[in-house]
């Protein structure tokens, strides 16, 4: 089976098969994805998934809610966790875009209809023959990261929210030669 070249690992590979570039519309995962993509900056993807698990126990599933509730001894506990990405400010990030997350929720409706309008509700689908034609950003996703940040996000460049839109389905840059174009 052929698929996209970054897909090297079984890791990789089924987070590849099942999940990149489908869109996604749950607000809840919506907020794990974006917030997986925050905690990269720095690191591979295989680092993200193989910490993913330990990652959605830690964080309260992902719940925002929760997370945006998260006190000083909640993050010196997540500092000591090794199933973290135990960096200080991107766990206080975590905390701040949850409850930025939620004020993007009550001002649009919800935050997928918010982050959808960058393309018009219709997910972007490339034509990429080799993996080296893939950008690290977009002039979409150079407006989105732009938009977070006005908004009040913390760690997302234009770089990593390129990724995410590709991790929900915003765009599609399987290959050409992919199996899951």
């Amino acid at each position: 089976m052929k698929r996209c070249d970054w897909a090297k690992s079984e890791l990789d590979q089924t987070y590849h098969d099942n999940e990149w570039g489908k869109p996604l519309h749950d607000e809840e995962k919506l907020f794990e994805m974006l917030i997986l993509e925050s905690m990269q900056a720095g690191l591979s993807w295989s680092t993200i998934l193989a910490k993913r698990e330990s990652m959605r126990e830690a964080f309260d599933q992902f719940n925002y809610r929760i997370i945006a509730e998260y006190d000083e001894s909640k993050l010196l506990e997540l500092m000591a966790n090794p199933g973290v990405i135990r960096h200080r400010k991107k766990l206080e990030a975590l905390v701040h875009n949850a409850q930025v997350y939620q004020q993007v929720q009550e001002k649009y409706g919800s935050f997928d209809a918010f982050i959808w309008e960058f393309v018009a509700n219709q997910p972007i689908i490339n034509h990429w023959e080799i993996i080296s034609e893939v950008p690290a950003s977009t002039p979409e996703s150079d407006q989105l990261a732009k938009q977070l940040k006005k908004e009040g996000f913390k760690f997302l460049g234009t770089t990593s929210v390129y990724a995410f839109m590709q991790s929900i389905g915003m765009v599609n840059d399987h290959l050409m030669t992919c199996i899951f174009r």
